[in-house]
């Protein structure tokens, strides 16, 4: 799998270079800025971008408007935006396609390297992966999905963050079948109709975060 990395800090996009490439990734560039980004995503085409979303010069919003230009003009790059906080306008900007292959993580989950990994497989391979401080803040926002009930709620957080049924049923002391009928019932409320599962898990998690900007 080949990762390209855009961050400013030369110790931390170091560090991630190491990391990614002692967990078999081929790291194809790793870059300071948000030109140099662009340049190599459409050099390279690697399977993922990894993106602080604060790079120079101004260090406000480099990192995530170079980010949402991939997306348009190198879709088949996946998107893993990295933050020292939460930026729900960023969030939900990044996740208005509709698409998947979209991740948004706090800088502090990179210390979590087994959770990293995962997520940035996960995200590569089309699916998401949000922080749960994300997730948690967006939730605080009304929006059109309050025919959910507080469990389906919870178990819509959690396939947010990238949890499988099995990790949400440990998670809520739920059984894998009961975690399938809550799904089941959060699909049938969103409206998504009978398709290829982990698409309607992209598009559930992508409605309710579209639903809160």
């Amino acid at each position: 799998m080949r990762v390209l990395i855009a961050e400013d800090l030369a110790l931390l996009r170091d560090g991630l270079t190491r990391l990614l490439r002692d967990n078999g990734f081929e790291v194809v560039d790793a870059v300071d800025n948000a030109d140099a980004l662009v340049h190599a995503a459409r050099a390279e085409k690697p399977d993922i971008a990894i993106v602080d979303v604060r790079l120079p010069p101004s260090f406000r919003d480099e990192g995530i408007r170079a980010a949402l230009e991939l997306r348009a003009t190198v879709p088949e790059t996946a998107i893993l935006v990295v933050s020292q906080y939460v930026e729900q306008e960023y969030a939900t900007e990044l996740l208005a396609s509709g698409e998947g292959g979209v991740g948004y993580l706090l800088k502090d989950r990179i210390m979590h390297v087994d959770d990293f990994v995962d997520a940035v497989r996960r995200v590569a391979a089309g699916g998401t992966a949000l922080d749960p401080e994300v997730v948690a803040q967006l939730f605080s926002r009304r929006g059109p999905l309050e025919g959910l009930s507080p469990r389906e709620r919870e178990v819509l957080g959690l396939m947010a963050e990238g949890r499988s049924n099995a990790a949400i049923g440990s998670m809520l002391y739920l059984s894998v079948g009961a975690v399938e009928k809550h799904i089941a019932s959060i699909f049938t409320k969103l409206g998504l109709r009978q398709t290829a599962e982990d698409h309607r898990r992209v598009l559930a998690v992508l409605t309710f975060l579209q639903s809160e900007g």
